[in-house]
């Protein structure tokens, strides 16, 4: 069983920037690969973006490219949503999930192991 925790969030500013951070239990974190999903009130979970058990592969939402960087830490069985220019709309609670097998995608059902999530709120 992997243990997923997200944290970082908060309230930021319009045009303000957010670190969030996820560590993930198991002694296989190298060999997974991670993605950050959002979920605004009323709307459907939507992949943010995501980065491979190697990291040099990340993928990014259109609604994020050149805002947004993921990284990750294997050292530190972590990964990272670095979060600049931040918009009103990007408001969501902002979820970490690992995918044992393969590369990030964009479906959340293939996801294996869910954080609990962390609330950014971006104000105008």
């Amino acid at each position: 069983q992997v243990q997923v925790v997200e944290s970082g969030g908060g309230l930021v500013q319009a045009g303000g920037s957010l670190r969030l951070s996820c560590a993930a239990s198991g002694r296989t974190f190298d060999s997974y690969s991670m993605g950050w999903f959002r979920q605004a009130p009323g709307k459907e979970r939507e992949f943010v973006g995501g980065i491979s058990w190697t990291g040099g592969s990340t993928n990014y939402a259109n609604s994020v490219k050149g805002r947004f960087t993921i990284s990750r830490d294997d050292a530190k069985n972590s990964v990272y949503l670095q979060m600049n220019s931040l918009k009103p709309e990007d408001t969501a609670v902002y979820y970490c999930a690992a995918k044992t097998r393969g590369y990030p995608v964009s479906d959340p059902r293939l996801y294996d192991y869910w954080g609990q999530g962390t609330q950014v709120t971006v104000s105008s």
